[in-house]
């Protein structure tokens, strides 16, 4: 029988906080909610049910989900809203904390129970006894449907869950446990399923791409599932995220380097370059490593763009350190960088870490970002006059905008497209021709 046939009297909103592999929890949840037979919507108002799936991160990520619940409580106080369910990283990291602190959440489910949501709503509908589900984080990965909630041409998909790393300052394996794969035959069938829905792009993401297979099969095997995913006829494009630095393989680099669906888009978050610090991160490799698997990123993959992450202000950065972080950032000259504050994070061995005070960290990623922002400017003008291929997303302002192989969603902007006949979803030629307000713009060839 179907969602439509059995439909309940019920309406449930649906609040998505942070990273894209929370995302696709969410969008899981909502297929599991309306084969349940519930009405799913991102509007609240109105709704018998409000889910916010939060992140729990970093301090930031964590205020945003605290006022949004906070908000929910205050609508619910207003009769706009019923109920309110908590799930996610934040909840899987303050269970006690939410439940005793925050009276107006009705539930409280953690990462290892998202996919029990559907008999979680009936509860808090059913009784005003206060629920708490939290299931094995180190379960194996419920292969569950999605309803998409990015685009109708590109998705992301989760290759696995969790992470064994243990860096110093990350929470992360305490919140979504060890590191799982899923099933390469499961993925490739995901990625079938989604390009037969119109999915062109299908964007990787773990915590740590890099590592896929090792627990099922002995080995890395992300090389082996990006030759898979290139056999799909309807995929065009491939992006890769996540991968750790010391882990990248030549035979991965051959595999990006030859095939034409895999773009030459490589997310690799670095953290930082001193090798002290990262000593003291647990993290694997050196300064120097990093800086010959950038080189070599760049000899081999043609017209590579490189993102990375950064952390001013961990444990062990002095003033030498930061600064050879500093000269790193504009030497390397990454077309890509997310610079953040050092957060502390409890349950952390870096928490117990002597290190900078806050304001310090804050100030060395505003300087930090600054470099960055002349490197972007840099790279944007050298793309002038350029011609790329463009997967156009949406219609805005009066101008279409899209996306090149070198503009993941949501983190690296838009190219906007002052004319042309254009469809949405598909992709075009287009020559790029100038920047306005910091933003690529171009024409349709």
């Amino acid at each position: 029988m179907s969602g439509s046939e059995t439909q309940k009297n019920g309406r449930v909103g649906i609040i998505s906080l942070g990273c894209a592999k929370n995302l696709i929890n969410t969008e899981q949840m909502m297929f599991l909610l309306k084969e349940a037979g519930y009405e799913v919507t991102g509007e609240i108002d109105g709704a018998d049910v409000v889910i916010v799936n939060t992140c729990g991160f970093i301090e930031s990520a964590k205020a945003e989900a605290i006022d949004t619940i906070i908000e929910m409580g205050q609508a619910q106080k207003d009769g706009k809203i019923g109920k309110l369910i908590v799930t996610g990283c934040m909840a899987e990291r303050y269970k006690s904390e939410i439940i005793t602190e925050l009276p107006e959440v009705s539930g409280v489910v953690g990462v290892g129970s998202f996919d029990e949501i559907a008999g979680a709503v009936d509860s808090v509908l059913r009784t005003d006894d206060r629920l708490e589900l939290f299931g094995d984080i180190d379960a194996p990965i419920s292969e569950v449907g999605r309803i998409l909630t990015t685009s109708a041409s590109w998705a992301y998909i989760k290759i696995a869950e969790g992470c064994d790393n243990k860096c110093a300052f990350c929470v992360i394996p305490s919140l979504r446990g060890r590191f799982r794969s899923r099933p390469l035959e499961n993925i490739v069938s995901e990625a079938r399923e989604l390009a037969g829905r119109g999915v062109k792009e299908l964007i990787l993401v773990a915590q740590d791409s890099t590592r896929y297979g090792l627990d099922l099969y002995g080995g890395r095997k992300l090389a082996d599932l990006l030759l898979a995913l290139c056999e799909i006829e309807q995929l065009k494009w491939i992006r890769l995220h996540y991968l750790y630095p010391s882990d990248i393989s030549d035979e991965l680099i051959d595999v990006i380097a030859g095939n034409d669906k895999i773009l030459s888009y490589i997310d690799v978050p670095i953290q930082h370059v001193s090798g002290s610090v990262l000593k003291k991160m647990f993290r694997r490799g050196s300064g120097e490593d990093i800086r010959k698997m950038l080189s070599s990123l760049r000899e081999r993959i043609p017209g590579a763009v490189i993102r990375t992450s950064l952390i001013a202000g961990l444990p062990g950065e002095g003033e030498k350190e930061f600064q050879e972080l500093c000269d790193f950032l504009a030497e390397a000259k990454l077309e890509r960088a997310g610079v953040f504050p050092y957060s502390p994070e409890e349950g952390t061995a870096a928490q117990e870490m002597e290190r900078p005070d806050s304001d310090t960290a804050m100030e060395r990623a505003q300087i930090l970002a600054e470099i960055q922002a002349r490197v972007i400017d840099e790279y944007n003008e050298s793309r002038v006059g350029t011609t790329t291929t463009m997967l156009i997303d949406g219609f805005e302002d009066g101008k279409y905008y899209g996306r090149s192989y070198a503009e993941s969603p949501d983190v690296d902007g838009y190219i906007r497209i002052l004319s042309g006949e254009i469809v949405i979803g598909e992709f075009y030629d287009v020559k790029i021709t100038e920047i306005q307000d910091g933003e690529l713009v171009g024409e349709v060839i």
